[in-house]
């Protein structure tokens, strides 16, 4: 038994050997790798590489790509590694355009910027230009050249505590009425500063607060498919609930009846 065990551990030392070799061969492999690694990582902190070559912006339309560049203060040529992205984030986030910022390294040399901006929910008219406001209450110094879009328009306002507080009310309204409202006066009176006058798409007004405006226009398609559509009126929401139809200048309706027989 004895020589049994002999032979049985001279047929395992060449195994042994091998594995062996085979260990220190793997070592040896990692440690050159790392080596390799390093010294790539030196070349690329000296060389140009690591600098920064382009600054990619995306998500921007209100505001411009260079007025971003600017206020993050990242500057082409400097060394990405030196970018703290958290505190270029913040930069941008003080932006009243800018609700989110997101700031990425791109390898090699790349910073990506990628903004969320506030929502634009209405337009500010000021003679034949049309500005748009942004759901923070701030308006966009830059007025729109292109057709506006689906959202009402507003007249009377300026920034300030009224203007939030209609933004606010705006916000939080289902986008299916926002999208029902053509115009926004701002009228205040002596027993409400925040009361507001609406037109409606479909041809009614509507008189009301802004302290209630959002709770009470929920209801607003509810209270018009009990209203004759062809009766138009003020539908009164400062406190209760009630629809007053226009007064209709007698000559006025007779000269219109007359064009109807006419036709």
């Amino acid at each position: 038994m004895e020589k049994g065990k002999l032979v049985s551990i001279e047929e395992r030392i060449p195994k042994l050997k091998h594995m062996r070799k085979k260990k220190a061969n793997r070592r040896l492999i990692a440690l050159i790798t790392v080596f390799f690694l390093l010294v790539l990582t030196v070349i690329y902190f000296q060389s140009s590489l690591s600098r920064i070559q382009k600054i990619e912006v995306s998500g921007n339309v209100l505001v411009d790509e260079k007025e971003i560049v600017e206020q993050s203060e990242i500057e082409s040529g400097i060394s990405v590694w030196k970018v703290n992205q958290g505190s270029v984030q913040e930069k941008l986030q003080k932006n009243p355009k800018i609700k989110e910022a997101e700031v990425s390294l791109g390898f090699p040399n790349k910073v990506k910027i990628k903004v969320t901006e506030q929502s634009k929910l209405a337009y500010l008219a000021k003679g034949i230009l049309f500005y748009p406001v942004l759901d923070n209450g701030n308006i966009v110094q830059k007025p729109d050249t292109s057709a506006p879009d689906q959202l009402p328009i507003m007249y009377g306002f300026k920034e300030g505590k009224a203007l939030e507080l209609m933004m606010k009310g705006l916000e939080e309204l289902p986008e299916e009425i926002t999208n029902s409202i053509s115009e926004i006066h701002y009228a205040p009176k002596k027993s409400d500063p925040y009361h507001i006058s609406l037109f409606m798409n479909d041809g009614f007004e509507v008189s009301a607060t802004m302290k209630t405006f959002s709770e009470k226009m929920t209801y607003y398609p509810s209270i018009v498919s009990q209203l004759n559509p062809n009766v138009k009126g003020v539908i009164d929401l400062e406190v209760g609930s009630y629809f007053k139809a226009y007064k209709i200048d007698e000559k006025k309706k007779a000269e219109a009846e007359e064009v109807q027989e006419e036709q």
